[in-house]
């Protein structure tokens, strides 16, 4: 685990980030339920569009992206402005995407999970099939931007079981 801010305040708002198969929703849920924040699935809220497209093996685009990432900060700013925390699965691949959510959540705190395409694919073909296949995971670890020096979160090693990676977290984000 290494942490990029070390002088972390309360936060009311984290979003769990990585390709597919990194355990995004697994983390977002412990998280949301030790701390008793409001889960949000950022998939929930793709277009029929993107679904569809994604369904056919076909990558999304940075405009395909846009309207949903907009949709998910809308989303975590009306729950946190009713006075709940969030915890969202959400991708956010990309610096760019992660800073369209800051437009709507600018103290969010990123928790980045980290592994290896080797451990990804292997988790992924463990499950029940699903949309993601071998070209959107390729395309995913292209995208992906690791969390950098002036963004507030953390970096997590999958390969730890979801407990330990919690713990992890909550000793950051609820010390």
């Amino acid at each position: 685990m290494t942490v990029d801010d070390d002088t972390t305040p309360h936060v009311r708002s984290i979003v769990v980030m990585g390709v597919a198969g990194s355990g995004k929703t697994t983390i977002a849920r412990a998280l949301s339920t030790r701390l008793n924040f409001v889960f949000i699935d950022a998939d929930w809220l793709h277009s029929a569009q993107n679904l569809e497209k994604m369904a056919a093996g076909q990558p999304l685009s940075d405009d395909d992206r846009n309207p949903w990432l907009h949709a998910v900060g809308e989303h975590i700013k009306n729950e946190t402005q009713s006075h709940f925390g969030t915890v969202t699965a959400c991708s956010a691949l990309k610096r760019a995407y992660r800073d369209v959510l800051r437009l709507y959540a600018p103290d969010a705190f990123f928790v980045a999970l980290d592994g290896s395409l080797e451990v990804i694919r292997s988790r992924i073909e463990a499950r029940p099939p699903e949309i993601v296949g071998e070209p959107l995971l390729a395309s995913q670890f292209a995208d992906l931007e690791p969390l950098q020096s002036d963004e507030r979160g953390m970096h997590v090693d999958v390969q730890f079981i979801p407990e330990v990676i919690v713990n992890d977290v909550l000793a950051v984000v609820a010390p």
